[in-house]
């Protein structure tokens, strides 16, 4: 039987998933170093408040409150023997929403990085974590998750500790790793040798893609280089963050995206092959809404140019992928240079 977000995509050419839930704690008074996987327990409508809002502007997948919710990240704030029940309320009251929304929305079981360092370039090895994903994989998933929601990653050992977690506990997943201004993880994995690693590892992932970054133009980038080696069946997911970050007098993010600059990215990240649609860190029910509309009303266009993308959501360093764009570019600057 097709997991629920596999049914969905066979309907759907285009499915939206949520926004930030980190930035949406933090409005509601969650203090900055705070653990807001705790809120889980301790803030529990706070939390369902979030998927609520992102559910009524449009979504129809939205990640548990779990994106730290592995022993390694949980050890910081005292709560390392917590994680199965983080995790199970996490997805408990994702599920609760959902089932409330009149709709399939799917629950996806969010996992992020242990913060550690994986041999051979740290100290921590990839038994220990996979043995952290399995057990957050595990809550997850007995709280009712439909699918695990692996991101922010930037290794390839990590990566696979990962999968390797989602397939004992028998959790279909999805795989999205995150790409800087130089077009490679923090580790040097650009976005076509990642897919390349699901394919050569025989990872058989619901959908593969990026989130978070350096804002919606670059993360554009990192979807252009991913789709441009894709296979006609491979789902690709776009989840950017709503513009570049600034530090507030409290020393929380502010993101610069506005709703029309998130709308603008959404049908560019779906011209450009993507179709999982959401955002990251910054991105606010008013955004997710202003791109629900955008797609629904804009008929899909042609793969964009970089002109295109760049006239809509500002400069972007042009990496992986895209060798016709990249000559365009050199042969442009040669000719102003003459």
């Amino acid at each position: 039987m097709a997991d629920k977000l596999t049914s969905l995509l066979s309907i759907q050419d285009v499915v939206l998933a949520d926004g930030a839930m980190g930035t949406s704690l933090f409005s509601l008074g969650l203090s900055n170093g705070a653990a807001g996987e705790l809120w889980n327990l301790e803030q529990p409508e706070q939390v369902a408040s979030v998927h609520r809002g992102f559910v009524e502007a449009g979504s129809k997948i939205i990640l548990t409150n779990s994106f730290g919710g592995n022993r390694c990240r949980l050890a910081f704030h005292d709560a390392a023997d917590r994680v199965y029940d983080i995790n199970f309320a996490a997805a408990r009251l994702a599920c609760e929403v959902a089932h409330q929304a009149g709709r399939d929305v799917v629950v996806a079981g969010s996992i992020g990085p242990t913060g550690e360092v994986l041999e051979p370039h740290g100290t921590f090895s990839q038994a220990n974590a996979k043995a952290a994903f399995v057990e957050q994989a595990t809550a997850l998933k007995e709280g009712g998750a439909d699918v695990a929601w692996i991101e922010t990653l930037f290794s390839e050992e990590e990566l696979t500790a990962a999968v390797e977690a989602a397939e004992d506990v028998e959790l279909p997943y999805v795989l999205t790793m995150t790409f800087d201004s130089s077009g490679r993880t923090m580790m040097g994995i650009k976005p076509s040798d990642a897919m390349g690693l699901s394919k050569t590892r025989g990872w058989r992932p619901v959908a593969f893609g990026a989130n978070c970054g350096i804002g919606p133009a670059q993360l554009l980038d990192s979807i252009m280089g991913l789709t441009g080696v894709a296979e006609t069946a491979d789902v690709i997911v776009a989840k950017g963050n709503c513009g570049i970050p600034t530090l507030g007098a409290d020393m929380l993010p502010r993101y610069d995206g506005t709703p029309e600059i998130m709308a603008d990215y959404a049908c560019l990240a779906r011209d450009a092959g993507a179709r999982i649609i959401g955002g990251c860190c910054g991105t606010t029910p008013e955004h997710i809404r202003a791109m629900d509309q955008a797609l629904k009303e804009r008929p899909k266009a042609t793969r964009p140019t970089y002109d295109n993308i760049q006239q809509k959501l500002g400069p972007v360093r042009i990496t992986d992928g895209n060798e016709p764009d990249n000559r365009r570019r050199r042969e442009r600057r040669r000719q102003r240079a003459s």
